[in-house]
């Protein structure tokens, strides 16, 4: 898949930070914060972009991946915040406290365009599928929510994991019943998030796919389109 990207390199300091963002808004994709069941809701090209982004994250350390979500259109079900998206490599060291800073920097990006692979993304989730399975598996997406962001920190297969995910729900979505008609339907759920101490009801992240209005035009795969 080809990225279209926007390319920041704010500074703190001494430090040089790289965050990139969609060039192009996801406007038919929202998330609320897990309090504690949260809903990313998209449709095909919302859904499909992030599974790409997931994958773009995977492979870059030392990259920011900022997914401005907020700024999309009001979704029509799900309660609780809305909130933007940020990935970062857990090895990067990122404190959500000190991205209100770094986000009001984000000015005059230049234009980036990056491919995926995914051939390895698939191998990579293979690998945290296989490994799960283990008493001592601890390969869990961290996450936070701060300042009308989310915040997921992992590694390279856990991410690889969620892209694969991602792009199952935009492909096999448009399939579902009842999507032609505007409804949604749920497909995952973000993997492995770190549970909080304590116990009580387990934060999740419901992944649903909804196409966007007007439905009529919304022609379900394998359908034939009526010619006058």
């Amino acid at each position: 898949m080809q990225l279209r990207l926007r390319q920041f390199r704010p500074r703190t300091g001494p430090h040089e930070h790289r965050v990139v963002q969609p060039r192009r808004p996801l406007r038919h994709t929202s998330l609320s914060a897990p309090r504690p069941i949260g809903l990313l809701l998209g449709d095909h090209d919302g859904l499909n972009r992030l599974a790409g982004l997931f994958s773009f994250a995977a492979y870059s350390r030392h990259t920011i991946v900022h997914v401005p979500l907020r700024d999309g259109l009001p979704p029509d079900e799900g309660i609780g915040e809305r909130v933007d998206l940020v990935l970062v490599h857990h090895t990067l060291g990122l404190r959500p406290s000190k991205w209100p800073g770094l986000r009001r920097k984000l000015v005059n990006g230049t234009p980036l365009t990056v491919g995926t692979d995914e051939a390895r993304t698939a191998r990579d989730a293979a690998s945290w599928r296989e490994r799960c399975r283990r008493a001592d598996f601890r390969d869990e997406l961290r996450h936070a929510t701060h300042a009308g962001t989310f915040f997921l920190f992992g590694s390279r297969e856990v991410f690889a994991e969620t892209a694969t995910d991602l792009a199952a729900a935009a492909g096999w979505g448009p399939r579902q019943k009842g999507v032609a008609k505007g409804r949604s339907a749920l497909m995952t759920a973000l993997p492995a998030l770190v549970q909080p101490p304590g116990g009580g009801h387990p934060l999740e992240v419901m992944i649903s796919f909804k196409p966007y209005p007007p439905y009529a035009h919304f022609k379900r795969p394998g359908r034939r389109v009526a010619r006058r």
